[in-house]
């Protein structure tokens, strides 16, 4: 069976750049690994990691002297690191963190064939990596997820209870609701992510553009609602799947959220309970019950998240209530309707002064295939 379910998702979901846009080398000298085009660095580490299930994944890994935290970055589909190593760089320093990158079973430089299953164990071995050669913590780590990225960030975000937060970007429900709008979840779908986000403990940042045609942004807003412990949202007016990077407000909105989780590690704690994660954790959160009735909502979006089959206790406070709250909660915010941060994005037009300020992220534009989520054309 699970093969099976491997075997949809492989026709549906990857796309492996094709030939690598990158090589790794050996230095004759140092023995130390080096990536095509690129001046080797110091504080860069290129690695090849071992998984569970023994291919060979190419690794990243970006060390910033002034950083507390470490990002660990699941990206999105048609890329490999080759292509996302300079605005890797560029995140390292904006956002002063750590960073590590690996690309997927069968992308880049890494051997095996993409799947789903093997995307679990991919970030499962770049995780221990960040753990057992850089001794990074558990609690010093935030999980960021792009697109298909999303997928493998949040299966191992519910079973890391002490996780400090998750980003998503441009995140899907799961890969049969990017091509139908199901309200079950089957057996056969892929990256369930609706029905495993409820389970995340720590602070989730949701950004989606509203005018992705390839994702639509009621995946965004639907994840968020599920959210257990709510960031406010960013809705980027007329951002597609492939150019977020390109808006000022990505950079601001997210330093500032990195900014808040390296400033207050308690809040994860005091914003939402732990007592609702399974009191056994799960050797794969591969969900493989029979199909059953969904929270999607697609049909019927609402601002409210009170309606659900398991009743959770919710970190969503009115605004209201919060006049007379400290300074630190009023960076914390959860905003009731999600539409209303997606009137303050600004037109590409004047995103470009970020492009010149960011140099090297102007290359994310080409980091998609559009059709990433669509059955391949067959030949005639």
């Amino acid at each position: 069976m699970g093969a099976v379910t491997s075997s949809i998702a492989a026709k549906f979901a990857f796309f492996p750049p094709s030939p690598p846009s990158y090589e790794l080398t050996a230095d004759e000298v140092t023995g130390r690994l080096r990536m095509s085009g690129v001046a080797s660095k110091d504080n860069v580490d290129f690695l090849r990691l071992t998984t569970k299930r023994g291919n060979e994944i190419a690794a990243v890994f970006i060390k910033n002297p002034a950083a507390a935290l470490t990002v660990l970055y699941s990206h999105g589909n048609a890329a490999d690191l080759g292509q996302m190593y300079e605005l890797f760089t560029e995140l390292s320093v904006h956002f002063r963190v750590n960073l590590m990158g690996y690309d997927y079973s069968g992308y880049g430089q890494s051997t095996g064939k993409p799947s789903e299953q093997n995307t679990y164990v991919d970030i499962e071995a770049a995780y221990r990596c960040l753990v057992e050669r850089y001794g990074v913590k558990e609690e010093d780590v935030i999980l960021y997820g792009q697109s298909v990225g999303s997928g493998p960030t949040l299966d191992l975000a519910t079973r890391l209870p002490r996780l400090r937060a998750v980003i998503l970007h441009s995140p899907i429900l799961s890969g049969l609701r990017v091509m139908y709008p199901v309200k079950r979840t089957y057996w056969f779908d892929i990256y369930k992510n609706i029905d495993k986000i409820p389970f995340v403990d720590c602070p989730v940042l949701i950004v989606h553009g509203t005018a992705d045609d390839v994702v639509h942004w009621s995946h965004g807003k639907q994840l968020w609602e599920l959210c257990k412990v709510k960031y406010e949202p960013l809705w980027i007016k007329g951002g597609n799947h492939c150019n977020l990077e390109l808006y000022p407000q990505y950079i601001k909105h997210l330093k500032k959220f990195v900014s808040v989780i390296d400033k207050s590690p308690l809040l994860r704690i005091k914003s939402g309970p732990m007592s609702d994660l399974p009191d056994n954790p799960r050797n794969s959160t591969d969900f493989r019950e029979k199909s059953r009735s969904s929270t999607d909502q697609r049909e019927r979006p609402r601002c409210s998240t009170e309606q659900r089959e398991r009743p959770r206790l919710s970190t969503d406070r009115r605004e209201k209530s919060r006049a007379s709250t400290e300074q630190r909660e009023k960076s914390w915010k959860s905003v009731d309707c999600p539409e209303t941060a997606a009137s303050e994005a600004e037109p590409p037009e004047k995103s470009r002064k970020s492009v010149d300020r960011l140099g090297g992220m102007m290359r994310s534009v080409r980091l998609c295939n559009i059709d990433c989520f669509k059955p391949p054309a067959t030949a005639v």
